[in-house]
Order: C-alpha cells, then structure tokens, then sequence
C-alpha cells in the first residue's frame, strides 16, 4: 500500500517537532531574559539541539521570536489571489481583515502583552516587523498586478497596494498598542473592527472596482 502523498513523512513530522521546540524555547527566553540579551547558544541549549540545528531552521535571530514570519508576509497577497469570483481585491481584504480581528489572528497583532512588550523593548524586534510589513505588501503588489494583468508592476498597483496595506498595518499597531496596554482581547477586536470597516470604506470608491476577479 503506498503512502499517501499528503501524509507528512516522518522525517517531516520530526522536522516541524524540532522547529516548533526551538520556535517556543526562544519565545521562552526571548519574554524572561530579553531578546537582545538572549544568544542563539542558549535557544540550542533549551531546546536541547546544536546551534547549527537553530540556524538552520532559523537564519534570523529574529525570526525565532515572529516564527510566524512567512505568514504574516504572504496573508494579504493570498486574500487577493483566493478572492471569490466578482469580489474586489479590496472586498476580500475587507473580508479577511475583519475575520482576522473576530478570531484574533495574531497576524493582526494579537498576542499575549509579555510578547508584545517584548517585541516593544527591542529595536531589532521592531525594525524586522517594519520589513515584514514592507514584505507584505510588495508581494501584495505582485498579486493585484497578477489580478489586473498588469506586467511588471506598474504605478497603479503599488499605489494601491500601499493605501490597502497602510490599513492592514494600521489595524495591527492599533491591537498592539491595546495589547501593550493590558486589554483583553476581545475587548481589542470590539473596539477595532469599526475604525478598520470605516478605513476600508473610505478605500470604497478609490478601490472598490479594482482587480475584481472575473465571474
């Protein structure tokens, strides 16, 4: 009987158990010790691997605490290219956006307040969430090119992919600031979701018949 192809082998299930190890080790000493101050050594250490095992999953020292890193950079560039058809781009943002909030996605910046104020305290920590979020949205600007058969990427694309991003990116500052300030986080998404549907409503008539995917 063969194997079937969409069950993960077990030298793949090994592999996601030691990145998810190493992944919640850093976390760990990340929040108790600082992320500046913690070494890539003492990750090995917890996590009872080598320090080459940690690199190897994880080039960026950073990239151990946002082990959510390649998420959060592809989210707005799937939402366009999986839209519905005769949904806009901006629909499916919309759509997406006030999903992620109902769920508390921590792509939207949900996360614990150790987490974030750990993230707050480190400058590193935040200049690589800055370029995930630039990440983001260039590769939104691929996939509204890809959905307006614009090649390359032209003017009007990355404009548009800088006004539906500046929402999205709006949207997380806004959950982290509340996260930081002790909120629930239920609390957090009741008190966002109204500035995030009137952000995307004032993106309505800018936006709103673009790149709408053909019936």
């Amino acid at each position: 009987m063969t194997e079937n192809a969409t069950t993960p082998s077990l030298r793949e299930l090994n592999k996601r158990r030691t990145r998810e190890a190493i992944s919640h080790a850093a976390t760990r000493l990340f929040i108790e010790q600082g992320f500046d101050r913690t070494t890539i050594a003492e990750v090995a250490a917890a996590a009872g691997v080598a320090k080459m095992t940690v690199t190897n999953h994880f080039p960026r020292k950073e990239d151990l605490f946002f082990d959510l890193h390649e998420e959060l950079v592809v989210r707005l560039a799937a939402t366009v290219a999986g839209r519905a058809p005769g949904e806009s781009a901006l629909a499916a943002l919309r759509r997406d956006c006030l999903a992620g909030l109902d769920r508390h996605d921590a792509r939207l910046g949900f996360s614990g307040p150790e987490f974030a104020r750990t993230v707050f305290d480190s400058p590193a920590l935040g200049a690589r969430l800055r370029e995930l979020h630039e990440q983001g949205e260039t590769a939104l600007a691929e996939a509204l090119a890809e959905a307006a058969h614009e090649r390359p990427v032209g003017f009007e694309c990355r404009v548009a992919a800088a006004l539906l991003a500046a929402v999205d990116r709006a949207v997380f500052a806004e959950v982290f600031r509340r996260t930081l300030a002790g909120e629930e986080q239920a609390a957090i998404a009741t008190a966002v979701r109204p500035s995030a549907v009137r952000a995307y409503d004032r993106l309505e008539g800018a936006l709103g018949s673009f790149a709408v995917r053909e019936a």
